[in-house]
């Protein structure tokens, strides 16, 4: 369990980057699903050095992964990893609100 959670604070801390989550939306609106890192700084308004530091987070998190094209590297979202997270993202949410249930407190809605 202690592994997931590690796991799971990683990938909260890569998306917790406006950029980032950018990019990661990018990639899953793109027909082709993947972008090479001149489009993705073209897109962002952003230097390529700076696309290429936040796309080394998210590969390092296992959010993307790189394949080659001729000279260029395209970046693409790794689904499986992105299933895993939501899963468990999904778990967390459900002991939650089982252990809110029946609380008055936890039914109450924000204002």
């Amino acid at each position: 369990m202690k592994d997931i959670i590690i796991q799971m604070a990683e990938t909260f801390k890569a998306l917790g980057e406006p950029n980032r989550l950018k990019i990661i939306k990018m990639l899953a609106s793109n027909p082709e699903r993947s972008l090479c890192v001149g489009c993705l700084a073209e897109r962002l308004g952003i230097t390529q050095p700076a696309v290429s530091q936040h796309l080394k987070v998210l590969k390092n998190a296992g959010l993307v992964e790189p394949n080659r094209n001729g000279y260029r590297v395209h970046y693409t979202i790794n689904m499986e990893r992105f299933s895993e997270f939501m899963k468990n993202s999904d778990e967390l949410y459900k002991l939650a609100y089982e252990q809110c249930s029946g609380e008055k407190e936890c039914q109450k809605q924000p204002a």
